[in-house]
């Protein structure tokens, strides 16, 4: 996410490491770097200089304390101006209506349809609500299609009328229906199309003006750039919508969307989308992005996107076994499920402080851990339940069912012992402190 604009950013702060001080002279290819930086990203030159100056004008003169160097100060500096360009505070979504009816909009192409399921699996699972989603693109019928995909994949019933193609009867319609059923929250699907055009807008109106929502999001492919931005004001312009979803973050995007969005339209952005899986959506902080964005990881989302999918009475069932050396292959392949479904393996790791600047080359798949899988389906029930059974002919036999090298059923033997010594070590009041430290407190 934003490898390029992080990678030309922490060049130009580069610059002033090893300085004693913050001058004019010394600033300014540091500045005149950064604004590169930000262009090269799609953000507008106007915005890009606006910013720049800011920063300027900020870091001159700063006094440099001994625990922090320019190039430290400058990073925070850069980091205040990147919130600030961003929204500063994050904006949650409005669902105080029973029910809440959420209208989202966008070209076609920029992923409404997932983003919608998406919606509806964060509502039902972090907000407890009985969300309903609608089909009203009544031009492309695979979009009908895939919203009931989603809808059985999340557990969210799916309303549609193939045969009404009034996209205003049809929400209409689903909000009678919302009301018969007791579902709290009603997602409107609507119609994209190539382009911005004035059949689009009215009938877009039309459904806006007819239900009157609660809210209305409009969705942004982020990797389209300035483009992007530009739509988004186009659409503002009818709609006057609440909020800004950016998609594809994980896909070659550049960041010019992310970072002036909030500047163009003066609306925020309350969510952000990455991958296809119904999990992938993070609700959008400012702080947090400008973090990634200068390399700082997000070990708060990270802890945060854990804990939905791992089950407090679970996690206490695993720390019994833990603690007792009773840990398996079975109750790891459960971690690596939840794991999964946490999202993209890259843009997981790239949460993690230090660790995305040491990937951005490597290709790592969202089926990474497929090899694991087949060497632990490979094993008995007991070879899993007490791995230190398993001896040379088993190691071969294993290895010879999964399709691997007998090498690799040893190094995630010796592996899976390493990472017990280490969770069982976790558990040690110093080891809870230590991580504690590690995450800076956010535990």
């Amino acid at each position: 996410m934003f490898q390029n604009l992080q990678d030309k950013l922490d060049k130009a702060i580069h610059n002033l490491k090893g300085r004693g001080k913050i001058t004019e002279i010394n600033v300014a290819e540091t500045v005149k770097e950064i604004r590169r930086a930000l262009v090269d990203a799609d953000v507008s030159y106007k915005v890009a200089k606006e910013i720049t100056a800011d920063i300027k004008e900020k870091a001159i003169g700063q006094d440099v304390l001994t625990t922090v160097n320019p190039g430290q100060l400058m990073t925070k500096i850069v980091h205040d101006e990147l919130v600030k360009l961003m929204g500063s505070e994050q904006v949650g979504i409005n669902i105080s209506e029973n029910p809440s009816t959420i209208l989202i909009a966008g070209l076609q192409g920029s992923g409404k349809t997932t983003f919608s399921g998406k919606l509806a699996n964060f509502l039902k699972k972090k907000k407890s609500k009985n969300p309903l989603l609608v089909a009203c693109d009544v031009y492309r019928p695979a979009a009908i299609d895939q919203l009931k995909v989603l809808g059985e994949q999340i557990g969210v019933p799916v309303y549609t009328e193939i045969e009404n193609k009034n996209p205003v009867e049809i929400a209409n319609n689903a909000l009678e229906y919302a009301n018969q059923n007791k579902h709290n929250v009603v997602i409107i699907d609507t119609a994209g199309r190539l382009a911005i055009d004035e059949t689009m807008m009215k009938e877009i109106r039309n459904v806006h003006q007819s239900i009157k929502p609660t809210e209305t999001l409009f969705v942004v492919d982020s990797m389209t750039g300035q483009d992007a931005v530009n739509t988004a004001k186009a659409f503002n312009d009818v709609l006057d919508y609440n909020g800004v979803v950016l998609t594809k973050l994980d896909g070659d995007t550049r960041g010019g969307a992310a970072l002036t969005v909030k500047t163009v339209v003066n609306k925020p952005i309350k969510f952000i989308s990455t991958g296809e899986k119904m999990e992938a959506l993070d609700v959008f902080y400012p702080s947090r992005m400008a973090d990634r964005i200068l390399g700082m990881g997000d070990v708060v989302s990270f802890v945060e996107r854990a804990q939905e999918q791992f089950d407090e009475e679970e996690s206490r069932k695993l720390q019994k076994k833990i603690a007792k050396n009773q840990f398996g292959f079975d109750d790891f392949l459960k971690q690596i499920k939840q794991i999964k479904k946490m999202g993209s393996m890259k843009d997981l790791m790239g949460m993690i402080p230090g660790v995305g600047k040491a990937i951005k080359d490597i290709d790592i798949p969202d089926d990474a851990f497929k090899n694991i899988e087949a060497i632990i389906h490979s094993m008995t029930p007991e070879e899993r339940k007490k791995p230190e059974i398993i001896n040379h002919s088993r190691k071969k036999r294993i290895a010879s069912g999964s399709g691997q090298k007998v090498e690799d059923v040893n190094q995630l033997l010796k592996q899976f012992n390493q990472m017990g010594k280490m969770m069982k070590m976790m558990q040690t009041p110093q080891g809870k402190q230590m991580m504690q430290s590690m995450m800076g407190g956010k535990m």
